[in-house]
């Protein structure tokens, strides 16, 4: 048997940031993952893959040691 050859697809997609409008270019996202903006910074949450749907991503509160 000769070599056995594995190949990775990157699945590169693009969404609109919904503060700024800028189109991000994402690849290999999954569900839930938060990415930033590369032009206005925004924290944002993969809410969506098909099709890929970006929302701000909620803030995390402080527990203060509770």
């Amino acid at each position: 048997m000769g070599p056995t050859h594995l190949r990775w697809e990157v699945r590169r997609m693009i969404a609109a940031c919904p503060e700024c409008a800028v189109e991000i270019e994402l690849d290999d996202v999954i569900e839930g993952e938060i990415v930033d903006c590369p032009d206005c910074g925004v924290e944002l949450e993969v809410v969506s893959l098909a099709p890929l749907t970006l929302d701000l991503a909620p803030e995390e509160e402080e527990d203060w040691g509770e």
